[in-house]
This record gives structure tokens, C-alpha cells and sequence, in this order.
């Protein structure tokens, strides 16, 4: 089944264009089904590039999935034009009244600044209040996740030396718990940050149970029991030249990069990336939608809810 986006959505042509069954909402009024409905919270300065990166992998089953951009009011974005942001993206505001079957918490390149210090941080913090007793599941993402982590369990971000830039092997600590599903025992998730957060901080942590690390990226997924509340530190939904773009502006801006691990063959940025995370963020997706949102959200989704994790 497809996921319905708008007519005119930029991502809908490049979803078209790959093969991924995209359904516009004209057609979708001609169906009777009990769709997902699944919010996104768009953090990411580049929003375009990230709704299509995320619409890519929920389409991606056979689950239909509707979505719904969300906006933080209190924040100007400077890198997406408002017309876009006015015609595809709905306000918190706008929405508080609705349940939803998931949501996603995108990353954001604040991760250097205290938690309170961002400019949409009270906002964000409304939502993800709000989400426990509207959201039968929500994933947060890469600093989505560590903003997670210390509104809900007071876990705190840490510095690190050095970013972590690159593609990393990852293992499945609980290789029975359903979202790590068909999961290789070794598999690639890039990552892209500058902060962490510590093991014996989430060990510590009693509503929660880490699901799979890496060696070199640290902690990968953790989540409570019934997975009402996932968090996921690295990036799986990036295209292939995400993480060139990144590298390309650090460096042409004259800032300490170093060439991202394990991305390009033998390190040569002048050869093309190799792609090696990509069954796996499909898996994951395809996992959440099936078995953490699909088999367990309530058919009537005015009976989502109930803060019990």
C-alpha cells in the first residue's frame, strides 16, 4: 500500500521517480481504509530534503500511511520558504486536538546549546508532553532523541572531542525485541553529531532498555518496553549524498572536518559514496509501522492515549 502526501509536495515527483507507490490525495479520497496516521515534527533546517528522506521509507510498506508536517511556530526557518512551510505544514496549534497513531522527532543542528537555550525548546516540550497521551508511538531522532531523553528521563547530552562523522557498524544487544526484527547481526547506520549521551546514564534508567550500540558511535536505539517511547541517535533515513553535503559545507566553510568514515571507498572523497545502511533503514521503518504502530495502535483512534511509559 502507499503513503498519501499531497498533490503538489516536491517529494511526491522524486518518490514517483524511484518507484516508491506514492498515493495523492485525490486518489486517496476514493478509498475506504483505516489509514495510519503518522505526524512528523520537521526540526531539520532543510526540510525538503528531510521529508522526502522520511515519506521514502514510510512508503515503503504495505501499510497506507497518512502524514502530517508539523511546524514549530515559535522558530523562523531561514532555509525553507515560508510559502512551502504555509502550504504543506500545519502548526501544533492546529493539531493538538487530533491522536495520533506515531510520530516522528527529527534531528536539528542545535545540539551545541543547552536544551533551554533553544530558540523552540518550550514549544517542543508541549508536544512532547502532549505525545504521551496522543501518540501511540513516537521515534525521535538524533538530537529529536537526546531532546527526548532529558525531557522525559533527565538524561543529559555530553560534548564530544570529535564528531562522530561517518557510516558505523552496529549490533542488536536484544536481538528478540520485535523493532530489531530480520536485523543482520552487523549492520551500517551513519551518524552525524557532535554531542552523546552515556550508557550508564540510560542503564540507569529503569523505563528503559537499549536495543543496539555501536563500538564507535556509542548507544544506537534504546527504548521502553512497549515502545511507546523510541530513540534512535544516528541517521538511517539519509540519501546517499547527505552526508557528502554536509562534509562539502564544513569544508568549503573552512571548518575542522575530517572525510566521513567508512562512506567513501578507502576514504577517496573524489570517488563516489558507497551505500551501505540502506535495507537497514528500511527494516527499521518497515518494523515500526508493522509491529510498534500498526499491530498494537487502537483501531478507533480516539482511544489512543494513556501516559503509562
Amino acid at each position: 500500500m502507499p503513503i498519501k502526501i499531497p498533490n503538489q509536495l516536491p517529494a511526491t515527483r522524486t518518490l514517483t521517480e524511484e518507484n516508491i507507490f506514492v498515493m495523492t490525495e485525490t486518489r486517496a479520497i476514493t478509498q475506504d481504509i483505516r489509514p495510519l496516521q503518522i505526524a512528523i515534527v520537521n526540526l531539520m533546517p532543510t526540510k525538503i530534503d528531510t521529508e522526502t528522506q522520511l515519506l521514502r521509507l514510510l512508503g515503503n510498506t504495505s501499510l497506507q500511511v497518512e502524514t502530517d508536517l508539523i511546524r514549530m511556530e515559535s522558530h523562523e526557518s531561514r532555509n525553507t520558504s515560508r510559502e512551502h512551510l504555509m502550504t504543506f505544514y500545519k502548526t501544533f496549534d492546529e493539531v493538538r486536538h487530533l491522536n495520533y497513531d506515531g510520530m516522528i522527532i527529527t534531528g536539528a543542528p542545535v545540539e551545541q546549546l543547552p536544551f533551554e537555550e533553544v530558540e523552540y525548546w518550550d514549544e517542543l516540550c508541549e508536544i512532547m508532553k502532549w505525545s504521551r497521551k496522543h501518540v501511540h508511538s513516537t521515534l525521535h531522532i538524533c538530537w529529536g532523541a537526546q531532546a527526548g531523553l532529558y525531557y522525559h528521563y533527565g538524561i543529559q547530552k555530553h560534548p564530544l572531542d570529535k564528531k562522530i562523522f561517518g557510516v558505523f557498524p552496529h549490533h542488536a544487544e536484544r536481538k528478540n525485541y520485535i523493532l530489531l526484527r530480520g536485523f543482520d547481526d552487523t549492520f551500517m547506520v551513519p551518524h552525524s553529531r557532535h554531542t552523546t549521551v552515556y550508557r550508564e546514564d540510560i542503564e540507569a534508567c529503569p523505563q528503559l532498555k537499549i536495543l543496539a550500540s555501536s563500538p564507535e558511535a556509542g548507544i544506537y536505539i534504546c527504548a521502553t518496553d512497549g515502545g511507546r517511547q523510541i530513540f534512535i541517535t544516528g541517521h538511517s533515513e539519509y540519501d546517499p549524498l547527505t552526508l557528502e553535503r554536509e562534509y562539502l559545507r564544513d569544508k568549503q566553510a573552512g571548518l575542522p572536518i575530517e572525510v566521513p568514515k567508512n562512506y567513501y571507498p578507502n576514504d577517496d572523497d573524489t570517488r563516489p559514496p558507497v551505500v551501505t545502511w540502506r535495507s537497514h533503514a528500511n527494516l527499521l521503518y518497515a518494523n515500526w509501522l508493522n509491529y510498534m504502530v500498526y499491530q498494537t495502535t487502537p483501531y478507533d483512534r480516539e482511544k489512543i492515549g494513556g501516559d503509562k511509559e
